[in-house]
């Protein structure tokens, strides 16, 4: 896969496994900087191991990950998130024994700067007041979902260049997916490129301008937005009938 200047992100062949189970099987797709990429497929069929693979949590078998055109492969979590890229993962995220502003404020100071704390703080309890509400609370006192606006504010506020969002609206109420989805829309007209890892796929695809459907570790479709829900469609009657069949 060739690289121009206009690329964020870039997946070639990438391979992946945890231990003897491979994951992954030849995954590539690329997002243009600026622009959201909806990551979409059934459980289980790898979308949180290629964030994971992104992001350097979990490292490539084989294949090469770029990004911003530099080849990332093998780095370390924190070397990539230096170059400008933010994985918000699955779950929480937080330090539990620290307060809610405690938890923005140390990944503020870090981020924006200790002069822009206050107007940092401001602009996370404007986007979500819940959190304004919580502020001196324990993180750790809040429900998972809570927590996981906590972790979506400390990079909403100071946007990254590459955001990688995995499966946000997991366990969140509707209004509160809402609030979520307007945010990253938000940062998105500011410049940051996303891609969403999502289980709602209209949630996604109202949100991004391309998608990647996943099946098995591997890519079914890789192209615009509008074409991805009947990929979609087809992919999950297959699992309907293979679980069918195996339930015989």
């Amino acid at each position: 896969m060739s690289h121009d200047d206009r690329t964020a992100l870039e997946l070639d062949d990438v391979c992946a496994a945890y231990g003897p189970y491979r994951a992954l099987f030849a995954v590539s797709f690329s997002v243009e900087k600026g622009s959201a990429i909806a990551l979409l497929g059934p459980n289980g069929a790898g979308k949180s191991t290629v964030a994971r693979v992104v992001s350097g949590l979990l490292p490539a078998s084989s294949g090469h990950v770029r990004v911003g055109g530099s080849d990332v492969t093998g780095k370390a979590p924190w070397a990539i998130a230096r170059m400008g890229l933010s994985h918000v993962p699955e779950g929480r995220g937080v330090f539990d024994s620290l307060s809610v502003e405690e938890n923005l404020v140390l990944s503020f100071r870090r981020r924006a700067g200790r002069r822009n704390l206050a107007a940092s703080l401001e602009r996370a309890y404007a986007r979500f007041p819940l959190l304004a509400e919580r502020r001196h609370d324990r993180a750790g006192t809040l429900s998972g979902g809570q927590q996981r606006l906590v972790s979506l504010a400390k990079v909403l506020v100071v946007p990254p260049g590459v955001l990688v969002a995995d499966e946000l609206s997991l366990g969140l109420a509707p209004s509160v997916v809402d609030d979520v989805y307007a945010a990253l829309a938000d940062v998105r007209r500011r410049g940051t490129t996303l891609v969403v890892v999502e289980q709602q796929v209209d949630r996604a695809l109202g949100l991004a301008s391309s998608a990647v459907v996943l099946e098995h570790g591997s890519v079914a479709y890789f192209g615009p937005a509008s074409g991805a829900r009947a990929v979609m469609a087809q992919v999950l009657e297959r699992r309907s009938r293979s679980d069918g069949a195996n339930s015989l």
